[in-house]
């Protein structure tokens, strides 16, 4: 027996088909998000002129989303747990929807902000928990192709995001990069109600109500001091005492969970090898990745001059080669292992991010979709990886814990990378004198953030060559 996954009966296909279900089913809610996040990215600068916004301060409908993934992401498996997957499945597309139409009515960036914020909510619920039905229900020797087959669809939206984005953004009005979540929310809905197995776990602990308080707190706080900071948004003694306390609420939070039984986010998962390394490691990567849905259509529009059509066009190509490589990432992890695959992939996908310092407005676009390309293909590869090693060692009755905590914290990342992008186009920006960002500063911009994700690489080496054999199949050997 497999220790956190259950095998599947005798006779049984490598995938059940009711999981093959399920995760196309949590694919089309992955869809949705993915869709709306990468549209919205293309949209920032024309959104930013319809609210007579500065463009660099359009960050903040990007983080505001990310902050309130990370501060209702921990209570989404308790919830599941207590209510049943479908229930919470379901509830989750419905305020999501609900939240896309409030961001289409949008008439300011504060009124933008607290719709993404509710929008948020459901989007907290949705990707943990359908997550966890198919952790619960896969092999552990299967588990990377489960994972493989659950994102490749779910790709399919930051495909076709930019492109629509640009499209729907010179052609139409902004509003609409919204409203074309509601027809599939309604069906995603649907989906669930016949489909989903209303999965429980028997004997949960009471709700840790204090933790969610300390929590939300200070990565509200953290968030918010970050995304603030040297932009001249508020006054840097407001700036100063968010962060302040959100560091002084998330260190009262880590007292309270080292003394209560069930705390919302528990780690003491991180006394788990594989779970330490891929939460430590990969949070580092995705910082790095994640100002990339910020600064690229960014550089593009305003640095090079091109439409939000044009734009969409090109940076579609990142996600494009993150669906290349999904029908390779087991072959990759069968050759080499996890520790390996995450150190040398981990090196060349900083350097193909860094490689977009170099962009200039004078460049072939082919060269241009040729390291975006690549760069997706890589990244990918490494995204799936950690995804996969994080619950290799993690008992069943903790999968919930583990799924809150690695969520969480997975948001937190993408959140702090696009606030960090932000933060070093502005002081570029500052240094050379300019008012409005130049190609020149987002060169820099990109490489601080690729220097970031570089980081996270030679951290894998703490894992020994053996690490997840049974989930890569690669026979390894003790380093």
């Amino acid at each position: 027996m497999l220790t956190g996954m259950a095998d599947p009966p005798p006779g049984a296909a490598p995938i059940l088909n009711r999981t093959r279900l399920t995760a196309l089913i949590v694919a089309c809610a992955l869809f949705m998000q993915n869709l709306d996040s990468t549209v919205i990215s293309t949209a920032l600068p024309t959104m930013a002129r319809a609210f007579r916004a500065d463009p660099t301060h359009m960050s903040v409908a990007l983080t505001s989303y990310l902050l309130s993934l990370a501060v209702f992401i921990p209570a989404s498996g308790w919830m599941a747990d207590r209510y049943g997957t479908r229930t919470i499945f379901r509830a989750a597309i419905a305020i999501f929807t609900v939240g896309s139409v409030l961001c289409g009515l949008s008439f300011s960036l504060t009124t933008l902000v607290l719709a993404r914020i509710f929008q948020g909510i459901g989007g907290a619920m949705m990707v943990p928990v359908g997550r966890l039905v198919l952790l619960r229900s896969v092999a552990k020797s299967e588990l990377v192709a489960a994972m493989a087959w659950l994102t490749v669809p779910a790709l399919i939206g930051p495909v076709i995001g930019p492109p629509l984005g640009g499209f729907i953004v010179t052609w139409f009005s902004w509003r609409w990069i919204f409203y074309i979540n509601i027809p599939i929310g309604v069906l995603g809905v649907a989906l669930v109600t016949w489909f989903v197995a209303d999965v429980r776990e028997p004997g949960g602990a009471p709700f840790d109500f204090r933790g969610l308080a300390m929590t939300g707190i200070g990565l509200a706080c953290l968030m918010f001091g970050l995304e603030t900071a040297g932009r001249g948004l508020v006054s840097p003694a407001l700036t100063g005492a968010m962060i302040g306390a959100g560091l002084l609420a998330c260190l009262a939070y880590w007292a309270h969970a080292r003394r209560h039984a069930a705390p919302l986010l528990d780690f003491t998962l991180m006394r788990i090898p594989t779970f330490a390394v891929s939460v430590v490691s990969g949070s580092l990567f995705r910082t790095g990745v994640g100002a990339i849905p910020f600064l690229l259509p960014l550089m593009l529009q305003i640095g090079f001059g091109r439409t939000a059509a044009q734009s969409g066009l090109i940076t579609f190509a990142s996600s494009a080669g993150a669906i290349l490589m999904k029908p390779a990432a087991m072959s990759a992890l069968r050759r080499l292992g996890f520790r390996d695959t995450l150190v040398a992939n981990g090196v060349l996908s900083a350097l193909l991010l860094a490689g977009c310092a170099a962009f200039r407005p004078a460049w072939p676009v082919a060269f241009i979709y040729a390291v975006l390309l690549s760069g997706g293909f890589f990244r990918s590869l490494q995204f799936t990886a950690y995804n996969a090693l994080a619950y290799a060692d993690v008992p069943r009755e903790r999968m919930s814990a583990a799924t809150s905590l690695y969520s969480t914290i997975q948001q937190v990342s993408l959140t702090v990378g696009i606030s960090g992008g932000a933060a070093a186009l502005e002081i570029a920006m500052a240094s050379s004198g300019h008012l409005q960002p130049m190609v020149g500063d987002f060169s820099v911009a990109f490489l601080v953030v690729a220097m970031v994700s570089l980081t996270g690489a030679p951290l894998a080496l703490m894992m020994p060559r053996n690490a997840a054999t049974e989930m890569s199949g690669h026979p390894g050997h003790m380093a």
